[in-house]
């Protein structure tokens, strides 16, 4: 299994937005509760920081931690089915149905709509593998 995961980079300016978040929701929870608002309006500031809070460790984590969280895991054919396959029909073994399969493909690079007749991608210009 390949996985992507994000860069430190964005995880630390994500860490930042949420630090930013939680802040947000503490003035929220304070002004909601001195105004006597109804009791939905602090508990969404409490909700606001809990999730704010939540974000925080996992963006600190990956921007800073060695193991990362993976933002997508990719598999192999015949690793992991995809179970919306079969509730479609589109394989009757289980198996994923072939992204490449079909009047049009895909380029792996940057994911453009093709014809099967390209050679280059016409989005970023790469050459294609060739189909099997």
């Amino acid at each position: 299994m390949k996985s992507i995961k994000p860069g430190r980079g964005p995880s630390a300016m994500g860490a930042f937005g949420s630090v930013i978040a939680v802040i947000f929701g503490i003035f929220w929870t304070i002004t909601a509760a001195s105004m006597g608002a109804p009791g939905f309006f602090p508990l969404f500031g409490v909700l606001f920081i809990i999730l704010g809070i939540v974000q925080v460790v996992y963006n600190l984590k990956n921007a800073a931690g060695e193991n990362r969280y993976s933002a997508f895991d990719i598999v192999e054919d015949g690793e992991e089915p995809d179970p919306l396959d079969r509730w479609s029909g589109a394989a009757a073994d289980g198996a994923s149905a072939d992204i490449n399969s079909g009047a049009f493909r895909f380029c792996p690079y940057c994911g453009a709509k093709l014809g099967d007749e390209f050679t280059f991608c016409g989005k970023c210009g790469k050459k294609l593998p060739d189909a099997e």
